[in-house]
């Protein structure tokens, strides 16, 4: 019989896949998932894709049916937070007062939408939860007019959902295209285009001077009112816990390979936790779906001291109108990289490499398909210190396959 302990402070999807894995792995002790909504866990990529499209159903984000949980013997406490860890004592303290004893402690409270300095955020909406996709959805009749400051994937995605949708869309951004900074001048004028010829307004280089729930003032005095305004200009981790508990916090919690903080018993895992990545060789916080997916189960077979680490490179994908993107790699902040275009890039079906010193750092695929594992292989043939011409990588008759070998 195995008597330990394992708390999960999240139920998220990471957090709903470690304790999944930890039954899958044969872990006989008490397992205990604890969220602060109300909501059993969900995935959020449908939030600001089909839930917002009504394309689909109400309940398919959900990690496992209802009963799942109590099947599997996990105690799924929903609308619960944690307010403290007591380190020394093993300790969790709950939002009714109960204390809550842990052996091995997963850390999987992911992120909240930042804010702009100074604006009164009543009345105005975010994109995070199964909520607020249904208070945005719910806006989303034909002429209603929405107001967009940021133009991120999630302000995006919300302004393509909204467009097919039939409302009036205005996007305020302060860099000069979208995804500016993501993708580089020469990509994000692809997503651009893409919006302008769907209708959406873009107010680029705009500074936001007045935010109410209904109106949005800029610095250059024009005015845009709206039926609801949707601020979509990131995350920041939620290392409050973590922070009060005494962990080491750095743009997120700091985590080894094997997600394990700088105590031996807690460990952090999905938008929390900054990853020393092994393969890549600095620490990356990933705020993705497939690093939450993949994520949970290397936390918990870590916490059932398996042999593993995380080395998965960062993946990410979107879809917007008729385009379908995915992403994978990771360009260091700072290098210089070079784009290569694999394909057609006026008629949206392509390939572009980002490459650094000849060597594939990232890729992404636009509404070209089952690349994915061709691109990664490329990812780590650079990452072995392989280098790569870029006319064969641009070059279509030229198979990536043999390009990564």
């Amino acid at each position: 019989m195995d008597d330990r302990t394992f708390v999960i402070v999240g139920a998220g999807l990471a957090g709903a896949k470690a304790a999944e894995t930890l039954r899958d792995e044969g872990f006989g002790g008490r397992v205990v998932l604890i969220g602060a909504e109300t909501e059993r866990p969900y995935e959020r990529p449908p939030l600001s894709k089909g839930l917002l499209l009504g394309t689909a159903e109400r309940d398919s984000p959900y990690v496992h049916d209802a009963g799942w949980y109590a099947a599997h013997d996990v105690e799924l406490r929903t609308g619960t937070t944690v307010t403290g860890i007591d380190r020394a004592a093993h300790t969790v303290t709950l939002s009714g007062g109960e204390a809550l004893r842990y052996d091995r402690l997963l850390l999987a409270t992911g992120a909240s939408p930042r804010t702009l300095p100074g604006a009164e955020m009543d009345g105005l909406l975010t994109l995070r939860t199964l909520a607020d996709s249904d208070r945005i959805g719910a806006i989303l009749q034909r002429d209603a007019r929405l107001v967009i400051v940021g133009a991120g994937w999630i302000g995006l995605e919300v302004a393509a959902a909204a467009r097919e949708r039939g409302a009036a869309v205005t996007v305020v951004e302060s860099a000069a295209l979208p995804l500016q900074r993501v993708l580089g001048d020469q990509l994000a004028q692809t997503f651009a285009d893409l919006h302008r010829e769907h209708g959406v307004d873009f107010r680029f280089g705009a500074k936001v001077q007045e935010l109410t729930e209904h109106r949005v003032s800029l610095a250059d005095g024009s005015v845009l009112d709206a039926d609801a305004v949707l601020i979509a200009v990131g995350v920041r981790p939620n290392t409050e816990l973590a922070e009060r508990a005494g962990l080491s916090v750095d743009d997120g919690v700091p985590v080894d390979d094997r997600l394990r903080t700088d105590d031996p018993d807690i460990f952090a895992v999905g938008d929390v936790a900054n990853v020393n990545h092994p393969l890549l060789g600095a620490r990356i916080r990933v705020e993705h779906w497939a690093n939450a997916l993949d994520g949970g189960p290397v936390a918990a077979r870590a916490m059932l001291d398996r042999d593993v680490r995380w080395d998965r490179l960062p993946y990410f994908f979107t879809d917007q109108y008729d385009l379908g993107m995915e992403y994978a790699g990771w360009v260091p902040p700072g290098a210089t990289a070079d784009v290569v275009i694999r394909g057609d890039l006026a008629a949206r079906e392509f390939i572009a490499f980002w490459t650094v010193d000849g060597r594939v750092a990232a890729g992404m695929n636009v509404n070209v398909w089952d690349v994915t594992d061709a691109v990664q292989a490329l990812i780590h043939a650079g990452l072995r210190g392989a280098t790569i011409d870029p006319a064969a990588l641009a070059d279509p008759d030229t198979r990536l396959e043999d390009l990564a070998r």
